[in-house]
């Protein structure tokens, strides 16, 4: 009982200490905070990232198989530049092998400009695509109208299907329907409007139009591709469509010039990127939790030295070394533990707030360790201010002035 009398005496004077000193704990608080807000935020802004994308990518389809020209990571051509050597007959090579096992679509892109009458959409993605990619790519459905037929793609019509963002820098409210617009200075009839798709990296995928593969391979002179997009017939032959596709493309290519990854690996090496984004953002932002513990025990041996009298009185009237080395301690964490608490409010604010913007996500770890460290920022940085009272001589310390 007399012990946990002395605790919560201990924590009372701690308390009416910081109370007394207003501003001065007001300051010693405010680094902590500045701390543990920035961890929260920082770690839900990569958290939040790794959803969205996550999802997006997902959204493609379970049984997606991408292949792309070059080699992550690595197979560089002369002078370091990446070459693109994945052509239209690598797709169709692929396709005639694959058979019935997956569904194959090719793409080029292009950035570009469209207008209609006296307006424009700029920085607009042209993707020349098969008449086949909607059985492909999950994730483009169509809002209004129709896709483009095999018929259509065959003869390399200019028929376009137009994605949210086009539609309304051109037409506003007004349907697309059946309307030309100028691409790059040649008419495309509108056929289809496709579904909101939102942005990933910041960029809009709305800002798109979808048109036969030939009429934009040749309108650019593109004869290289940017995506080849396998659907496996099902979730257990991916990795057999996976080898059965590599196996193929090396016949004609070596293994610098392609990369076939399929939706796990996707994921997989964007959960590895955000990890170390997590971990390099959380440590900057730590650095801030030092500095606020620093300013804890730069305050709190201030503290010590204007209270070096009450200190010898508290000696002088039975208090025992233990008892003011307490009292000190108990304070620096008391002040971490405010700074944390305010710290993990602010942040779970300021996610809500950039939530609007941009997707946000604070997980429970971020919040237990911030305020963990916080804690512990209290306890290491109040040790010395703490020792350092605690071993002040009485006689000396009621004589000071």
């Amino acid at each position: 009982m007399q012990l946990n009398m002395n605790i919560l005496e201990t924590i009372g004077l701690a308390i009416k200490a910081i109370i007394s000193n207003r501003l001065r704990s007001f300051l010693t608080v405010l680094g902590i905070v500045i701390g543990v807000t920035s961890v929260i935020l920082l770690v839900s802004l990569v958290t939040g990232l790794k959803t969205y994308i996550t999802g997006q990518i997902s959204g493609l389809g379970s049984n997606l198989i991408f292949v792309v020209p070059g080699k992550l990571g690595g197979g560089r051509g002369p002078g370091g530049v990446q070459v693109n050597r994945l052509t239209y007959q690598h797709a169709t090579e692929v396709k005639n092998k694959l058979g019935s096992e997956a569904e194959v679509s090719a793409a080029v892109q292009k950035i570009t400009q469209a207008k209609y009458l006296n307006l424009t959409s700029k920085d607009t993605s042209i993707f020349g695509m098969q008449s086949n990619v909607l059985k492909v790519i999950l994730a483009i459905k169509l809002d209004s109208g129709r896709f483009f037929n095999s018929s259509e793609a065959d003869a390399a019509k200019r028929v376009a299907v137009i994605g949210q963002t086009v539609k309304k820098n051109l037409f506003k409210d007004a349907s697309p329907l059946g309307k030309s617009i100028s691409v790059n200075n040649l008419k495309y009839v509108v056929i289809g409007v496709i579904a909101t798709r939102g942005s990933t990296f910041g960029v809009d995928q709305d800002n798109t139009i979808y048109a036969p593969l030939l009429t934009v391979s040749r309108q650019f002179g593109i004869d290289k591709l940017n995506t080849i997009y396998i659907s496996a017939a099902s979730n257990e032959s991916v990795k057999a469509v996976q080898d059965k596709t590599v196996a193929i493309l090396k016949k004609s290519l070596s293994e610098d010039d392609f990369t076939v990854q399929t939706q796990e690996q996707t994921l997989s090496t964007i959960s590895q990127i955000t990890g170390v984004l997590t971990a390099a953002l959380g440590g900057i932002a730590a650095i801030s939790l030092i500095v606020g513990g620093i300013g804890v025990m730069n305050i709190m041996l201030v503290s010590v030295t204007e209270r070096t009298r009450e200190i010898g009185l508290r000696k002088a009237l039975g208090a025992k070394p233990a008892d003011i080395r307490n009292q000190f301690l108990v304070e620096a964490v008391t002040l971490s533990s405010i700074g944390g608490v305010i710290g993990i409010i602010l942040g779970f604010l300021l996610s809500l707030v950039i939530g609007k913007f941009f997707t946000t996500s604070v997980p429970m770890w971020s919040v237990f360790l911030s305020f963990g460290f916080s804690m512990l920022v209290g306890v290491v940085f109040g040790v010395a201010p703490a020792i350092r009272a605690a071993r002040l001589n009485p006689i000396q310390a009621l004589r000071y002035e």
